[in-house]
């Protein structure tokens, strides 16, 4: 084997065979997109390609054993991202279909809604996810939707009571879609009871909308040219009171509510953390695409020549510049890569089963829940980010939709808010950390954390990752601050990270303990001024483990040479991280000016050390160059 096979195993982490299962046959499926189709015929295609992914198993992969699937989660996941490489309408179409429609039947219905998982599994039925509304955004709290319940004819009665209740940018409401998981509020018996999740028909057999349903087409978007998104609105629209998906809340015929979880925003938050599979394939499959568009950057520097003394030209990989633009971003992609292979991990294990959650993997559940938060932010802003830079970096032939990178800077630009807005879910992580995963703070409520923690003692939880011993053992044995040339250690490294992280989560939790004694209004202005410093100290947290995640990769990496090359890659990483917020490690006396000064000489001398190697991480990323697709690279 390569070197380049080593360093592709070691990134290809536990569902290793899933990758190489995919690049085979994904490759085998004709996938490019074609920009000669009209948008109708478009769609058509990625529909078709859809029916052709169910053979793989990576459809009935997502699914419990006993509801029809084979109880493999982190494969679909794997999976999902795969597909990212080859066509990214295609991934969120299967991701619509497996991820979000069929996972909140699964996750939040009961034994008779588990019954149509096979019809999903197989395309038999086909589903959108209609959550988001274009009044409400990501504070899906406040849906407006209703779900009012008729003890009469024990139906509940679907609702859209105002424009800004439509439900839009759905994927597969368009055209494909002929059942809904709507999320609306609850209503029994005068009273609401927060947002449930219930099942609508919305087209019949000739793919008419049924009566009461109006769906309209978003036509044209910035990209994925082969999904249908669409909007919904429902016009007093009845259901039978068993398309409640009821593992949380249940109406019995006479209208009683019940629930297992009495607090309302604790249950939300709990249905919400039962879909997170969603959120992780979002990050893990921008990830993804920014892999191609990086590869078909790095491939690009190594072919293409510009300027030099004398007549000579010189390949775009040696001039220091592209070098500090490219490989930076190719370190960073590793890094992300090993975080998100530890997040796909945790999230398995915990979702291999259907029992109850325990106090010990409730306490999980929601850590990994501020996890996936932080790094589909993260790994969506550099998605969009490296496939900016990677076009910008291929000249015009960067903007030609034959080389790929056009239209992947189009499909690519709204993962930053599918799931949500990435300063939400940044907020999200610090809310998290900040009142130590409490039990008693739900969701995004700013008075109910700012009197948390001011109830609290300011001590902030800093969760370790699987690596924590490793990690220990090498910020003991790092070299003293006098040693000019520490900061090329790990250890010193982590503890640059770990410290930031630990100061700026105090001083947060410091600027929110003067809501204590404050009322509702001035306790939110509290919060909203301090707001920048909370949504820092979801980023910081993110940097830390991802360096620890890398970390610890590097130590499962089986081969020497590799191993090696990996620390190299890592301490780019690093170097480059430190020399982003350089500002911040000098003004808090992190760092001397002196040692400073020497961030930007040794990232430039990591680079040097990095060129030779640049195909070798290229091809590390495992995007084979017969899958690119790119026209630059042919000839």
């Amino acid at each position: 084997m390569t070197l380049s096979d080593d360093l592709r195993i070691a990134l290809d982490g536990k569902w290793r065979h899933v990758r190489e299962q995919s690049r085979t046959e994904l490759a085998e499926m004709n996938l490019a997109f074609d920009h000669d189709l009209p948008i109708a015929q478009a769609r058509e295609r990625t529909f078709a390609q859809l029916k052709d992914l169910v053979p793989t198993g990576v459809p009935a992969a997502g699914f419990l054993q006993s509801h029809g699937g084979t109880g493999d989660p982190g494969m679909a996941v794997t999976g999902i991202e795969m597909l990212a490489q080859f066509d990214l309408s295609l991934m969120v179409k299967a991701g619509v279909q497996w991820g979000l429609f069929g996972g909140a039947v699964e996750n939040l219905g009961t034994e008779r809604h588990h019954a149509l998982i096979p019809q999903i599994i197989n395309l038999d039925m086909v589903g959108c996810f209609a959550m988001t509304e274009i009044g409400h955004g990501s504070d899906v709290q406040s849906l407006e939707t209703t779900a009012t319940y008729d003890p009469s004819t024990q139906e509940f009665v679907v609702h859209s009571p105002t424009k800004s209740a439509t439900k839009d940018y759905i994927g597969n409401a368009a055209c494909h879609a002929d059942t809904a998981a709507v999320f609306a509020q609850l209503v029994t018996r005068g009273q609401t009871h927060g947002v449930h999740c219930f099942l609508v028909p919305l087209r019949d057999e000739h793919g008419e909308d049924m009566p009461g349903v109006t769906t309209a087409d978003d036509h044209h978007k910035g990209g994925l040219r082969g999904v249908d998104n669409g909007r919904i609105t429902f016009d007093e629209v009845r259901i039978p009171r068993e398309n409640l998906l009821n593992r949380y809340g249940q109406v019995d015929e006479g209208g009683a509510y019940s629930s297992p979880i009495d607090d309302e925003g604790k249950r939300f938050f709990t249905m919400l953390g039962t879909l997170i599979r969603g959120r992780i394939s979002v990050g893990g499959s921008a990830l993804a695409a920014s892999e191609v568009a990086l590869s078909i950057a790095g491939r690009y520097a190594l072919k293409r020549r510009q300027f030099g003394p004398e007549g000579e030209e010189v390949l775009l990989a040696d001039y220091r510049m592209h070098q500090r633009r490219l490989l930076p971003l190719l370190a960073r992609a590793y890094a992300y890569r090993f975080a998100q292979n530890q997040q796909t991990a945790r999230m398995d294990r915990l979702q291999r089963s259907d029992e109850p959650l325990t106090n010990d993997t409730a306490q999980q559940q929601r850590e990994l829940e501020g996890r996936a938060a932080g790094l589909k932010a993260v790994l969506t802003w550099h998605a969009s980010r490296a496939v900016q830079e990677s076009r910008e970096m291929c000249g015009g032939a960067g903007y030609l939709a034959e080389n790929r990178i056009s239209t992947l800077r189009g499909d690519i630009d709204v993962f930053t808010t599918f799931e949500g807005d990435n300063h939400v879910m940044l907020q999200l992580v610090a809310k998290e950390l900040l009142t130590g995963y409490a039990a008693e703070i739900g969701g995004l409520d700013p008075l109910g954390m700012v009197r948390f923690v001011a109830g609290t003692v300011t001590d902030v939880v800093k969760e370790r990752t699987a690596a924590s011993q490793l990690i220990q053992r090498l910020i003991d044995a790092r070299p003293g601050s006098s040693d000019e040339h520490d900061l090329l250690d790990r250890g010193t490294q982590l503890e640059l990270f770990e410290d930031r992280e630990q100061h700026v989560l105090e001083t947060a939790a410091r600027r929110l303990q003067r809501a204590s004694d404050a009322g509702p209004a001035e306790a939110f202005e509290i919060f909203n001024n301090a707001q920048d410093h909370v949504i820092r100290a979801g980023r910081v947290h993110i940097d830390r483990i991802v360096l620890e995640a890398f970390t610890a990769g590097i130590a499962r990496c089986e081969d020497p040479e590799a191993a090696d090359l990996l620390r190299e890659i890592c301490t780019l990483y690093a170097l480059s991280t430190i020399e982003e917020d350089l500002a911040w490690f000098m003004g808090h006396n992190r760092l001397s000016d002196a040692r400073a000064k020497t961030v930007t000489t040794l990232v430039n001398e990591q680079l040097e050390k990095l060129r030779p190697h640049l195909l070798t991480i290229v091809e590390g990323l495992g995007v084979p160059e017969t899958t690119l697709d790119a026209a630059l690279l042919r000839g």
